[in-house]
């Protein structure tokens, strides 16, 4: 997965590409030279004008704080906090499929129709102490 599949559900106040490269520096407490090691590992991907000018959004200066928490705080080196950073977005995007899941089976099969019923099993599986443990 990658890091840039954390913006999927993003809200698109924080999407605005507005911060120079000084500014967002600035905010999340870093050299800009330090943004375009982060930029050049894979770790942020800020957005670029017509001119190629670096423009950094509200989201990325949030990611950016917490790159610096991982590796100021935690001693993380960067290939770690992007790894971190991908478990994250595929963690995200794992609970959206699941509660999608869970919508469709509630739209399928509605709670009044299931209570109180008995469902029978496709198989069974035995212990190997009854019988032969046949599926």
């Amino acid at each position: 997965m990658d890091v840039d599949d954390r913006f999927d559900r993003a809200d698109p106040s924080e999407e605005s590409a507005v911060y120079v490269i000084s500014v967002a520096a600035e905010l999340a407490g870093v050299h800009p030279q330090t943004l375009r090691i982060y930029e050049r590992k894979g770790l942020v991907r800020p957005k670029r004008t017509s001119g190629n000018t670096r423009r950094y959004s509200k989201r990325d200066i949030d990611l950016l704080r917490q790159i610096q928490e991982m590796t100021q705080e935690f001693g993380i080196n960067l290939a770690g906090v992007k790894r971190i950073i991908e478990m994250q977005a595929e963690l995200a995007a794992l609970r959206a499929r699941m509660q999608d899941l869970e919508d469709q089976l509630r739209a399928a099969d509605p709670p009044a129709r299931r209570e109180g019923q008995i469902v029978p099993l496709q198989s069974v599986l035995l212990p190997p102490w009854i019988g032969e443990g046949r599926p």
